[in-house]
């Protein structure tokens, strides 16, 4: 059955609704080791494959700390933006299953990662941060916490962050411009993602 589904998933190259439907049967199987399997998939050359082992690793991971462990481990150095973008999600999830304030610990010590695809992973997962239980009665504490990496080396992160503070001011205005006015705007890199903030 598995050999069946990875190769319908090799053929399709677009979406993510056939990840997720291949990712939910293959979890209804409980004669197989999920996060095993997961780990197999991950050393895939097909990165429609790889986005299945991420989505079965978000699913796996609120109730299994390997699951967790190897999402931010083994994952960032993926070369692929769609398996990137399958973190982000599988990150989400594991926030909303364990609740976001409860899960704050986790998304602090994945914000301060060496690798800006793990940090990436929480401020893009977690969009529109405001619109998440918790967040949307802590505005303050969740653009505090997107703010931490808006100086950071990759560009590919400050523009998620810079993208996910503009989401906010749509509805936090004055917040998110008494962030942006402690700012060091003679640092480019911080600059560069004021001006996606702060754009109309």
């Amino acid at each position: 059955m598995h050999e069946t589904i990875i190769d319908r998933i090799r053929q399709t190259e677009h979406g993510f609704k056939h990840i997720i439907e291949a990712g939910d049967k293959i979890l209804t199987n409980q004669d197989i080791q999920h996060v095993d399997l997961a780990i197999q998939y991950l050393a895939d050359d097909s990165y429609q494959v790889r986005m299945l082992a991420v989505y079965l690793l978000g699913k796996l991971s609120p109730t299994h700390p390997k699951a967790l462990s190897i999402l931010e481990s083994r994952v960032a150095d993926d070369p692929n933006w769609r398996v990137q973008e399958m973190l982000a999600k599988a990150f989400d999830y594991y926030c909303t299953s364990r609740g976001y304030e409860e899960s704050l610990p986790v998304i602090k010590k994945w914000l301060s990662d060496p690798h800006p695809n793990i940090k990436r992973a929480v401020t893009e997962g977690l969009r529109i941060w405001t619109g998440r239980p918790y967040f949307k009665e802590h505005p303050l504490r969740a653009i505090a916490l997107i703010s931490s990496n808006k100086s950071d080396n990759s560009e590919y992160l400050r523009k998620s962050v810079g993208n996910a503070l503009h989401d906010i001011s749509k509805k936090h205005p004055e917040a998110v411009s008494e962030e942006l006015a402690t700012w060091d705007l003679t640092d480019k890199k911080t600059a560069f993602t004021y001006k996606l903030a702060k754009r109309k």
